[in-house]
């Protein structure tokens, strides 16, 4: 029996950690444990911007402590030391930063601190924090580090700290309090997606995660001052009169029906028009064309760029950013049966284009399609699309970068919101080459695959422009960062990651103030 998906990630946690920004001396902040940062420096570890008070504190006895514990400050170390008095908390946490103090560096020490510090009460974040960007990176490194996902465990979490104190000497700056108390509201929208990513495809079905958007987006909307948007779930007989082939070819395969949700945040004033979609596969076993066992395993991920526009959507609504946006999650079920597509089958796709189905493995394209031609009919400003889509881009990129593709402008706007969000992600070309094999079908419009082992994540990209009407557009394939399979890592927790909310919310945030 399906378990209850929850509507917000707060409802997979314990106790609410109560978080604080406020400007203090870390070694005279009375806490359970104090955070401080270790950079390596040229003669060696020292603590990093935000402990210089605490390196007062220990005096001459600090450097030959760092060494005897072996402190070296790499990324990624962490290590606790019992303060007999030197300062006012009892324990000092050094987390290394590596050789940088930028918010990367932050925002995963942060995270890897965040870990590590578990049964305590309080605990005094003393990071490098002196801009607000680093206010940001502390904040959620801290708050994602700290992530767990223990629904279906007997054995719950340690407890997380019930307070949490961010230090910053800037504490007191609009900009500052502006940075920290946004970070919150991604990081919760970050933590939502991981929600559904990690959550079981059995309890999952498209109809379930619909269910879960309509729950969410209640849950968001609630209360006095809270934002307003519409929510609309097309079902399989909704989709079928509208001619959406793609979503209902792809999901005619799985006892659990196919679905898509229409999400609209529309505030007054706003004057720019983003529209989202994401590709919202419960579960994918490649249909027909099936996967091999090895590679079906974390095939419930295969949502990740739905709930991603789903809950960036929510944090956009939630900062009340000026900007309108219409969020499309087609989600379908991929399953093997005597109903399910065929290769060499056709399509066709809501707006009439023809799709000759060559490897139903590549199923997400075919659903992103109806619900690309969906968002054009909207005319918004930009689209962009999210989707976990390609082994050729892991192949390319490695599975800690995103690959996007797209309208020149747009992708160097996607690009330069995903540094300032500190997701990494690498511009990949749509060569003329692609559009000649899209249209390579004999029988129909369009065709979906065609097995040249070369640039199949660039085919796909070439075979979603077909359906943007020439509008401004960028793709993201999140395929390889959207789920981590092996152990936490910086302010990545193992499973779903988050991936792409944070650019997608800088990015809205850019184009409402242009």
């Amino acid at each position: 029996m399906a378990r209850n998906l929850p509507d917000s990630p707060r409802d997979y946690r314990g106790p609410v950690t109560s978080y604080t920004l406020r400007s203090a001396n870390p070694a005279k902040t009375r806490c359970d444990a104090v955070v401080v940062g270790v950079v390596q420096g040229a003669k060696g570890p020292e603590l990093a911007d935000g402990g210089a008070e605490v390196a007062e504190a220990f005096g001459r006895k600090l450097r030959p402590l760092l060494s005897g514990l072996g402190v070296t400050g790499k990324s990624g170390e962490v290590v606790k030391i019992p303060t007999a008095g030197a300062i006012a908390s009892p324990l000092l946490v050094l987390t290394g930063l590596g050789k940088r103090q930028d918010a990367t560096a932050v925002r995963r020490a942060a995270g890897v601190a965040a870990r590590a510090v578990t049964n305590v009460a309080s605990v005094a974040v003393a990071l490098p924090a002196g801009t607000p960007e680093l206010v940001r990176a502390a904040t959620e490194g801290w708050e994602l580090g700290g992530y767990t996902f223990t629904t279906y465990k007997k054995e719950q979490a340690k407890d997380a700290p019930a307070d949490v104190v961010v230090l910053s000497p800037v504490a007191r700056k609009k900009d500052a309090v502006a940075a920290f108390e946004e970070s919150r509201v991604v990081a919760r929208a970050v933590a939502g997606t991981r929600d559904w990513v990690n959550t079981p495809p059995g309890d999952l079905t498209p109809p379930a995660f619909a269910d879960a958007v309509v729950a969410a987006t209640k849950e968001v909307t609630q209360g006095r001052g809270a934002p307003k948007i519409g929510v609309r779930v097309l079902d399989e007989k909704e989709l079928a009169a509208l001619g959406c082939g793609g979503i209902l070819g792809v999901g005619m395969g799985s006892a659990a029906p196919p679905r898509l949700v229409e999400l609209t945040y529309a505030p007054k004033g706003a004057e720019r028009h983003l529209a989202l979609v994401g590709k919202g596969i419960t579960f994918d076993s490649g249909g027909l064309t099936i996967k091999p066992a090895t590679s079906m395993h974390e095939m419930k991920s295969d949502m990740a760029g739905a709930a991603a526009i789903v809950q960036a959507t929510y944090a956009i609504a939630r900062l009340g950013l000026p900007i309108k946006v219409s969020a499309f999650a087609p989600m379908a079920e991929n399953m093997v049966s005597g109903s399910s597509v065929r290769p060499g089958d056709v399509l066709t796709m809501y707006g009439g284009t023809t799709v000759e189905v060559l490897n139903t493995d590549a199923e997400g394209r075919l659903i992103l399609a109806d619900a690309l031609v969906r968002a054009t009919e909207q005319q918004p400003d930009v689209i962009l699309d999210v989707a976990t889509l390609t082994g050729h881009m892991v192949v390319a990129l490695g599975d800690r970068v995103s690959g996007v593709m797209g309208s020149e402008n747009v992708v160097a706007d996607v690009l330069a919101a995903a540094q300032t969000a500190g997701e990494e992600m690498w511009p990949m070309p749509i060569p003329e080459a692609m559009s000649e094999r899209v249209h390579s079908s004999k029988i129909a419009d369009l065709a979906q695959h065609d097995w040249i082992r070369w640039g199949g994540g660039l085919f796909a990209a070439a075979f979603l422009r077909e359906f943007t009407a020439g509008r401004p557009w960028a793709h993201l394939d999140i395929a390889g960062p959207s789920f981590n399979s092996g152990g936490a890592w910086g302010h990545q927790t193992p499973g779903g990651t988050g991936v792409a909310v944070a650019t997608l919310v800088d990015f809205a945030r850019a184009l409402a103030g242009r």
